[in-house]
């Protein structure tokens, strides 16, 4: 699953994990912060004191972690967002190294139960639940990298038939967009995919449109001042929920065998674009047609 239906809106799940995490990890702290300790009664409002202190360390150990992870992140992939400075700042590229934030937000929190021996045993106990609950959620409800591209058929808008995803593929590492013409964030983007469509020889990019007519796909084409190719009707919009993405845009990176290796729901912008790419063209199969 990559993204949480509400209503009209989809939000991408790994943020809300996230944060329901940093919450449980919170209120468990802060709850067993709160038991009478030994001098408390000098102190009527120590066990106040601790249960504050024990949230503000999860507060801090979260930002740090969110901080260090866009960090490393952004430097691994520094060519790519050096042409594009804007988008160190545009998180919506999900660009995030996870064992730097971890690491950053357990150092945080080892520090404070150094610093602080009455806070050890709650941030022990609030670190250990919400790193079981993220991971655990993580891993049950996210995609799995190597998970298969889906075998659905669709029909291809220049008149070639009907084939499945795999077919179109044609062998070669895949990006797989799925769009709709009435959906803002995909127009945004989309220039930016023709564009890497046009110079990426050895990648083969899938639009997949989701649930509109080929009357109204060729028109929203025909509008734009670029050429768009490989475009799938999928009028079941069925691929979605093949790949667990209620909302759009969703972009899916397969390797020239077919499996997952990326998956990122909303806009992408040209650095994460870039270093996604990178992943694919190093595949075995990245330099043939």
């Amino acid at each position: 699953m990559l993204a949480i239906s509400l209503g009209p809106l989809a939000l991408p799940l790994p943020p809300l994990l996230l944060l329901g995490a940093v919450l449980t990890a919170q209120w468990l702290a802060s709850r067993l912060a709160r038991r009478p300790q030994a001098g408390d009664g000098a102190l009527p409002d120590g066990a106040a004191r601790r249960a504050a202190q024990a949230g503000d360390a999860f507060t801090t150990a979260a930002l740090l972690g969110l901080l260090a992870a866009r960090g490393a992140y952004v430097t691994l992939h520094a060519d790519a967002y050096f042409a594009a400075p804007w988008s160190v700042i545009d998180v919506r590229d999900g660009g995030w190294h996870a064992g730097a934030g971890l690491a950053a937000g357990l150092g945080w929190l080892a520090w404070r139960a150094w610093r602080r021996p009455a806070l050890r045993r709650a941030l022990a106990a609030g670190a250990t639940a919400g790193a079981l609950l993220w991971f655990g959620l993580h891993a049950a409800l996210t995609p799995a990298r190597g998970t298969p591209m889906p075998a659905l058929e669709v029909a291809a808008l220049d008149g070639a038939g009907r084939l499945t995803l795999p077919q179109a593929a044609q062998g070669l590492p895949a990006v797989v967009v799925l769009w709709a013409s009435w959906c803002a964030p995909c127009r945004e983007e989309m220039p930016l995919l023709a564009a890497a469509q046009a110079r990426e020889a050895g990648l083969r990019f899938l639009f997949v449109n989701q649930g509109e007519s080929e009357a109204t796909v060729r028109r929203y084409l025909a509008g734009l001042p670029y050429a768009v190719q490989n475009v799938l009707l999928d009028a079941a919009s069925a691929l979605g929920p093949a790949v667990g993405s209620p909302g759009l845009p969703t972009t899916l990176f397969y390797d020239a065998a077919g499996r997952q290796v990326e998956a990122h729901f909303g806009v992408l912008n040209a650095a994460a674009l870039e270093s996604r790419l990178l992943t694919l063209r190093r595949g075995p199969m990245a330099t043939a047609r």
